[in-house]
């Protein structure tokens, strides 16, 4: 069993571990029982009702959050021509070709997203085990292979996140920080929430939203009713 620290234990007893909150309360909980001293991100983890060993039970896809999440995240694009020069103008942090791959095969890694153009793949597919187990390679499912670079480089910076079930059916994913406001938090909740009601998929049999929690970096978790989660996005 793990420990916990004192103000963790404190901060648990203000949640009632047995109740299925709506998300107004959570979110008020997950503020009053964030108790570091540094700004913790606010995480969503949400139980499909999905078997994601089946490719037509795999629920993965990104959603720009009307609120971002409050981390700025450093963009790189694979891209040459008038393609980079289109990146570099739509404030990519990083721009190039063979150049970023040999960089990225020597162990850099100092970005948080990667974009690249349809015709860069071919290359940018050597880096698949680098860059596979970290999340980082580009993929036209959640739109980070594309021609349109600019929109890319804009959705990503603006709150751009991607979402994907792991093995157990589980999604986590970012949806703020605790200083945000409640009202920004929630807008954010609920358009993730109703983000994954659009895109279940028809081979899923059953009740699809099966546990919503949310918690701060370092504080307990607070579970959410999931009847009360969709269709109130801001």
């Amino acid at each position: 069993m793990p420990k916990h620290g004192k103000k963790y234990i404190e901060a648990a007893k203000l949640i009632d571990m047995d109740k299925l909150y709506d998300p107004e309360e959570a979110v008020e909980l997950i503020k009053k029982t964030a108790a570091a001293k540094f700004d913790q991100t606010v995480e969503i983890a949400v139980k499909l009702g999905v078997d994601p060993k089946h490719a037509d039970q795999q629920v993965r896809g990104a959603v720009v959050l009307p609120h971002g999440t409050g981390k700025s995240k450093k963009v790189l694009v694979f891209a040459k021509g008038e393609k980079a020069k289109e990146a570099e103008t739509a404030g990519a942090d990083f721009v190039g070709a063979e150049d970023m791959v040999e960089k990225i095969q020597g162990g850099w890694a100092d970005f948080d997203v990667a974009v690249a153009t349809p015709d860069m793949m071919g290359m940018v597919g050597r880096l698949g085990k680098i860059l596979g187990p970290k999340g980082l390679m580009p993929n036209p499912k959640v739109g980070t292979v594309t021609l349109d670079v600019t929109r890319a480089i804009n959705e990503i910076k603006a709150g751009k996140i991607e979402y994907r079930t792991d093995k157990a059916g589980n999604i986590h994913a970012p949806i703020g920080k605790v200083s945000f406001d409640n009202e920004k938090l929630l807008a954010n909740f609920h358009t993730l929430i109703d983000t994954l009601v659009k895109v279940k998929p028809a081979a899923a049999k059953g009740q699809y939203m099966r546990n919503i929690s949310l918690s701060s970096t370092m504080g307990p978790g607070v579970r959410v009713n999931p009847l009360k989660s969709a269709g109130k996005k801001e």
